[in-house]
């Protein structure tokens, strides 16, 4: 039994106080929880998991709390959910301040904790950076996104925790506004609190509601990276979309986007965007023998145009007479998969969704922008039905969702005095059931989860989407680029974000396991050899983002600094370093120490810019070598494959 699942099991028993809390009619449930009605049931599933039900029900109401939790057997980790539910004849007292985990956590020994996590997303070059907090003895610290996306600004819903010789990887799942604390409050224990930030409600006859998903994952060592590679390897099997059984592969997509600006492209977002243009630009990359997987049209291709049609979930009749059809199967033709942007979420005053359907909307005061609430049976019923259609319809390969506004005013606003909480609940619960049914229905599909690039990132959206425009920050900047990639990567190995020219360094600053190919095809000097060489060596190494993944340098989003990281598949024994110089250091030399090899095994080591080979053992590798970079900005792809 692992310490996860022993921890487990020994808070869970009969008159045992278990590791979540609540207040119920001004009583804390550590005060009578225990006294209630308790039942264990467990049974195996599919895929290393077993899953045990643990509930507790009033005798007196039959208010009954339901923990669901999953242990796994291929990785130290366990992760549950709770529910409420009122199966009495009369509402609910006020339930309020729902925990989903509430309790303490023993490390082995005394001494040095420190917190490991990352920004969240601000469309800024410190996206996703790395922050690193010593825990203090009795200082709580406490993390929550901003306006209620769930990795927006702020934090990233992530987190290592690192004490002498061992540590514990925490997840939550909650694409809404969940908060967290910590505190150090022993010398070799943590207290633990995370749930949604506001809970104030009662449940109606019949009435259920659930909590944010919490995972912990414990580990073993000194280095932190064990940590964030073991979840790495967590996330790929158990929490990333999977195709034939493997992870699926984040897609090579081409666009019409940004840095096309030619008649033909469909510039301004796509609000030109027609079946000829788009096709021609299509057609052209097949003429150039720019080998892209996916045909990416953005926003605009919708009656109202972007960014305020969207409401009008309809094709534009001056672009798409025919409906987008014609598109998908001329894409078919040259052998593209389409992708096409929605935003549902989001309805501006005066679309086709605000006239027809105004009991649909959240709204606020002087706001153009209301909220479709998905928490409205009916209106989450027309979503699944109309886009689950155009999806078949239209032939759509990729799902691309976005969320260009902070949905909690909207719910806090929405919600009655004894209701606080449930238009949150009911949103994130309505917004999982319609994914989820798009993916039921359409097997094969693959959902873009965007929401201003990557404020929409935790444990249940990378169950269902991978995120494929990460940010909002300034379209294909390379060097924050490589910021981006730098930080998101300690957690999600899975990721893509734009690059708007085929020029090495910026190609790769903007390469992960995915990458948006926004290029002006257009331009009279197009270099159409250096893009195709470019897109080969994407695909060749596109399996080793999968891998282990180790920061080379600090974290710096100054332009007068070296940034490195290395990708290693110990399953194959291969990897890479990608190396960047940016633009005002001055220093040509830089010493690399390679991680995550053996000592005693050879590794032929291959400087992909110059052809370079040479033989070197692990050990020297490890203990580092020198590289040169002549001018700035620059880059360098060092590839290694051991004997």
């Amino acid at each position: 039994m692992g310490q996860t699942e022993k921890w487990l099991l020994d808070h869970f028993a009969d008159g045992i106080i278990p590791p979540f809390s609540f207040v119920y009619d001004d009583k804390k449930s550590f005060d009578f929880l225990k006294e209630w009605q308790f039942h264990h049931e467990s049974k195996e599933l599919e895929d290393s998991k077993t899953e045990h039900i643990f509930s507790y029900t009033d005798p007196e109401t039959k208010f009954c709390v339901c923990f669901i939790c999953e242990v796994f057997s291929d990785f130290p980790v366990v992760e549950w959910l709770i529910t409420f539910e009122n199966k009495g004849i009369n509402d609910t007292p006020i339930i309020e301040n729902i925990q989903a985990i509430d309790a303490v956590w023993d490390f082995n020994q005394g001494g040095e904790v420190v917190l490991h996590r990352a920004l969240g997303s601000s469309a800024s070059r410190s996206d996703f950076a790395p922050v690193d907090e010593v825990l203090r003895p009795n200082t709580e610290i406490n993390l929550a996104p901003v306006g209620g996306r769930s990795s927006n600004t702020t934090v990233f819903p992530f987190i290592n925790i690192k004490a002498p010789a061992e540590g514990l990887v925490i997840a939550v799942g909650w694409s809404g506004q969940w908060a967290m604390s910590i505190v150090k409050n022993s010398e070799s224990s943590i207290k633990i609190r995370a749930g949604m930030e506001l809970t104030h409600l009662k449940l109606h006859k019949n009435e259920k509601i659930r909590t944010p998903r919490i995972m912990l994952m414990s580990w073993n060592g000194n280095d932190r990276m064990l940590g964030h590679n073991m979840l790495r390897q967590f996330i790929l099997k158990h929490h990333t979309p999977q195709k034939d059984g493997k992870p699926i592969t984040a897609p090579l997509a081409a666009s019409g986007g940004p840095a096309c600006q030619a008649p033909l492209a469909g510039f301004e977002e796509y609000n030109q965007a027609t079946v000829h243009n788009q096709l021609a630009l299509a057609e052209r990359y097949r003429q150039f023998g720019l080998d892209a997987e996916y045909f990416w049209i953005d926003a605009g291709w919708f009656e109202g145009r972007w960014a305020n049609g969207v409401g009008n979930w309809f094709p534009r009749k001056d672009g798409f007479p025919d409906g987008l059809r014609p598109v998908s199967d001329g894409l078919e033709k040259l052998n593209f998969k389409f992708l096409l942007w929605f935003e549902p979420e989001r309805v501006f005053q005066d679309t086709w969704l605000d006239r027809e359907h105004p009991d649909w909307i959240l709204r606020l005061p002087d706001n153009p922008n209301g909220l479709l609430d998905l928490g409205n049976p009916e209106a989450l019923h027309w979503l699944t039905e109309h886009i689950s259609g155009m999806i078949e319809s239209e032939g759509i390969d990729l799902y691309r969702q976005d969320f260009n506004m902070d949905p909690l005013p909207f719910w806090r606003a929405n919600d009655k005095p004894d209701r606080q909480g449930i238009s949150e609940i009911r949103h994130i619960e309505g917004l999982y059931y319609f994914w989820d049914e798009l993916l039921k229905r359409h097997p094969g599909l693959i959902i873009d989860n965007c929401a201003s690039g990557g404020r929409r990132i935790d444990l249940e959206t990378t169950s269902r989407s991978i995120p494929l425009w990460r940010t909002d920050y300034q379209y294909f900047e390379p060097n924050g680029y490589q910021c981006h990639t730098y930080g998101l990567n300690f957690y999600l190995p899975t990721t893509s974000t734009g690059n708007g020219y085929p020029d090495k360094y910026q190609f790769r600053s903007s390469i992960n396991s995915g990458v948006v190919l926004g290029w002006n095809l257009y331009l009279p000097d197009f270099p159409v050899e250096q893009a195709r060489d470019l897109i080969a060596e994407f695909k060749r190494i596109r399996p080793l983002f999968y891998g282990d993944y180790y920061p080379l340098t600090p974290h710096n989003t100054g332009d007068d600094v070296w940034m490195a990281y290395q990708f290693h598949r110990k399953d194959m024994e291969q990897g890479m370093a990608m190396v960047f110089r940016r633009q005002e250091n001055r220093n040509r030399l830089m010493n690399i120490s390679f991680c995550g090899l053996h000592p005693n095994r050879q590794y032929e080591v291959t400087i992909e810019d110059t052809g370079v080979k040479q033989i070197i053992t692990g050990e020297k590798l490890s203990k580092g070598i020198d590289v040169t970079i002549e001018n700035a900005p620059g880059s360098l792809l060092i590839t290694y494959v051991g004997d």
